[in-house]
């Protein structure tokens, strides 16, 4: 298993990831364009991809400017492996790296998602429009990473 930052030549493979997914998925596949992408990965924010065998399996993406987990999502064929949990730490020490503000994200409710972002340490701070708004703050993370390392 091999995690790396993302690169424009990734963006058709994260698009194949995403639209693979049977939780949170997109109403209309063209909603989140290949441009889309490429203005969240290098404009706004930057993401990271996980590769098995050279098979694109994950991916994550980080938005500075709104300070929003933008992507989270895993192939459903590599789920439960320690991947998303790979993803999701690097994204949220790169995040608090850059800054101290809080960041948020959205999910279905009732998801594996949202377990997971429970399980995570992320606060249930209300809806985000039919989705459940979760937020971590700096020190909640920092307090998070100090634990794990005991």
């Amino acid at each position: 298993m091999i995690i790396r930052e993302a690169r424009k030549e990734d963006i058709p493979q994260i698009q194949v990831v995403r639209n693979s997914v049977k939780e949170n998925t997109l109403s209309d596949p063209a909603l989140v364009t290949d441009a889309d992408c490429e203005e969240f990965l290098f404009k706004r924010g930057k993401g990271w991809v996980c590769e098995i065998e050279s098979r694109m399996v994950g991916f994550s993406i980080a938005d500075l400017k709104e300070h929003n987990i933008w992507a989270l999502f895993l192939h459903p064929d590599f789920e439960k492996l320690g991947i998303g949990r790979k993803l999701h730490d690097i994204m949220l020490d790169w995040y608090f790296e850059q800054t101290t503000e809080k960041v948020w994200l959205g999910t279905a409710p009732g998801t594996r998602a949202a377990i997971f972002y429970q399980k995570s340490g992320w606060e249930e701070t209300g809806k985000h429009g039919k989705e459940i708004r979760f937020e971590m703050t700096f020190n909640h993370w920092k307090h998070i990473k100090s634990c794990n390392k005991t």
